[in-house]
């Protein structure tokens, strides 16, 4: 029988396969000079700030630096740090490469780095073996800080000490930070929230965004809300979407409270997107799902269509992992996007059952099905080290946090501030290639027109392009320019893959769009409408058997729609749970666009299916 894991790998080498090809075959459209050239700020550009001729410095303007390369060029700037040379061109130079080539942002670790076993496992450090590094005395972690945030103000961004400890081995971690020449070049995170119904999703997000504390009564969740029947009954039923800011130092940007309790005052107190986006070094999104199983179906749109980087498993400690919670740890298993768990309501749950509540997360993490090695976040310095390593090495990081004590919140907004930005997966997102943009929401704005909501999934879009959108029910593209485009509802001219943006589309009637049709860029060729299609499918459960013409739902992508199975490529043509076939699908309504390579999940009540498409028809 095949297993997830193994049916998962195969998948990633059908999409880099089917990507690899797309990619030798279509003329990528003209390299644009990268963004990050011009985050050095104007006093700055006063000093001659270009890499010096060494052997360790291979990279192109616009390429990553090799990891070899980039441990080089760190070691140099390490050990230039001690001198005390006046103006040491070579090492702010070497910083500024470093800087422009990693999006902006670079942590430094100063002094030795402890073992990882002992630090994740929350024991004693100083007398642990393995550690790494250099290891430095505590007069020289003070120079080296002095002078590195000395240097990375010279060429205009800021240094932020996350953590300063002292004993056995000195040691800091340093955040340095460019700040971004505008809203358009922010990096992003995006996190998907989910958990049960009543774990706290939306309270913890009211928390982590508006810096204000919990009552124990739902006051946090209040200002979140979207419909007023979501404030009646207190329970997510849309996709919601909220932003952290942090600034250049680090901090995180929360309004400034008047300790109301009033519910009105609060959602007024509420700082808007523009001013956040405007004031942000990099921002958090959360993509605030729903949590009761009537809302299943959004809750999965969501998490196929908003490519989180992660997804924050939400457990309440009084209750454990119950009914939703384990539907929605399997869908994010099966689409293998990392996963973060946050255990809740520690301040109100008996020492015993919070004890319970972890063991059980524990358990659950190490099955066979999960294969995770739990890390219980408990200081600052295992949250960093965490949110380096959580996603290439099959690590959950475990938060149990407090919304009304406030407890914990430090930890989870240290990692959320060190991760990496969604954009910045160029296997993913390659703005080189021709122009996709998938709508995942549609509006109809006064005085404005219809607006479009999306994930830009390849190329670039600007201001005033000339576009195409589909399909519709025929296939076919209709054109269309842009009119305005948002990102955070500030107003840009230009985005590139892997962000979220808005477009307001000329002339175009709300009617006309829908969720899932993607805008491309207005060619004589149009991309083609599928209605049928191949994949290779495994069954994660079915309560009986699945043969010719049963229908589920499909997602795929921002694609949410019926579709009919046409043939079954199997000895007994029929499926039953943890079978594997290639299977032929036909969409119901209406054709869409979809590419071979593309993950694909179904499901039917309790049915799940997890898949790739491999041959359009």
């Amino acid at each position: 029988m095949t297993t997830l894991q193994s049916f998962q790998s195969e998948i990633e080498d059908i999409r880099h396969r089917e990507l690899a090809k797309v990619r030798a075959q279509l003329p990528p459209e003209p390299l644009k000079k990268a963004h990050i050239d011009h985050r050095l700020a104007p006093k700055a550009k006063k000093k001659a700030v270009e890499p010096p001729a060494s052997p360790a410095v291979t990279a192109k303007p616009n390429e990553e630096l090799p990891a070899q390369d980039l441990s080089d060029v760190e070691h140099d700037i390490l050990n230039s740090l001690l001198s005390t040379t006046e103006g040491d061109n070579h090492a702010r130079d070497l910083l500024a490469m470093l800087l422009t080539q990693q999006r902006g942002e670079y942590l430094f670790r100063l002094g030795a780095r402890p073992p990882r076993a002992p630090l994740f496992a929350n024991e004693d450090l100083d007398h642990a073996d393995g550690w790494v590094g250099e290891d430095r005395t505590d007069a020289e972690i003070d120079t080296m800080v002095t002078n590195l945030t000395q240097l990375v103000e010279e060429i205009g961004g800021k240094a932020c000490v996350l953590t300063r400890i002292q004993g056995v081995h000195p040691r800091a971690s340093v955040l340095l930070r460019l700040p971004p020449p505008d809203v358009s070049l922010t990096p992003e995170v995006r996190c998907a929230v989910v958990g049960n119904v009543d774990s706290g999703k939306s309270t913890i997000l009211g928390v982590l965004t508006r810096g204000g504390l919990d009552d124990g009564r739902g006051l946090a969740r209040v200002a979140l809300f979207r419909h007023k029947h979501e404030i009646e009954s207190g329970r997510t039923s849309s996709v919601g979407m909220e932003i952290l800011g942090f600034d250049i130092a680090g901090a995180p940007i929360l309004p400034l409270s008047s300790g109301s309790v009033d519910p009105d005052v609060l959602r007024r107190e509420k700082l808007g997107w523009e001013e956040i986006s405007h004031r942000s070094a990099k921002i958090v999104t959360f993509i605030d799902l729903a949590g009761h199983e009537r809302y299943l179906k959004t809750t999965l749109y969501g998490l196929t269509s908003g490519a989180p980087s992660c997804v924050i498993l939400v457990v309440g400690a009084n209750a454990g992992v119950i009914g939703m919670s384990k539907e929605h740890l399997a869908v994010a298993l099966a689409l293998n996007v990392p996963i973060v768990v946050c255990v809740t309501k520690v301040d109100m749950t008996p020492p015993n059952k919070l004890e319970e509540t972890l063991s059980q997360v524990d358990k659950i993490l190490r099955s066979r099905g999960c294969r995770k090695t739990p890390v219980f976040v408990k200081s600052i310095e295992a949250a960093i080290e965490v949110s380096q390593v959580y996603a290439k090495e099959k690590i959950c990081p475990v938060f149990q946090v407090s919304n009304v004590t406030g407890a914990g919140h430090d930890f989870v907004r240290t990692f959320l501030n060190l991760l990496p930005a969604s954009e910045g997966d160029a296997e993913r997102f390659d703005s080189t290639q021709p122009l996709e943009f998938s709508v995942t929401d549609v509006w109809s704005v006064p005085y404005v027109g219809t607006v479009v909501n999306g994930l830009l999934n390849a190329g670039t879009i600007k201001k005033g392009d000339a576009v195409l959108f589909g399909p519709d029910s025929n296939g076919g593209y209709a054109p269309t320019a842009v009119k305005t485009m948002q990102r955070k509802r500030a107003d840009v001219v230009t985005a590139e893959a892997g962000q979220t943006v808005s477009l307001a589309l000329k002339h175009v009637p709300r009617a006309a769009v829908r969720k899932g049709m993607v805008i491309v860029h207005r060619t004589d060729a149009p991309p083609r409408a599928v209605r049928r299609f191949e994949g290779q499918v495994l069954i994660l459960y079915h309560n009986t058997t699945m043969q010719p013409n049963y229908q589920a739902m499909l997602h795929c992508g921002a694609v949410r729609q019926t579709v009919r199975i046409v043939s079954i490529d199997h000895p007994q043509n029929l499926l039953r749970t943890g079978d594997r076939a290639t299977v032929e699908f036909e969409f119901i309504a209406h054709p869409e666009f979809v590419k071979a390579g593309m993950k694909l999940l179904f499901r039917e009540g309790k049915t799940k299916g997890l898949g790739v498409i491999t041959k359009l028809l």
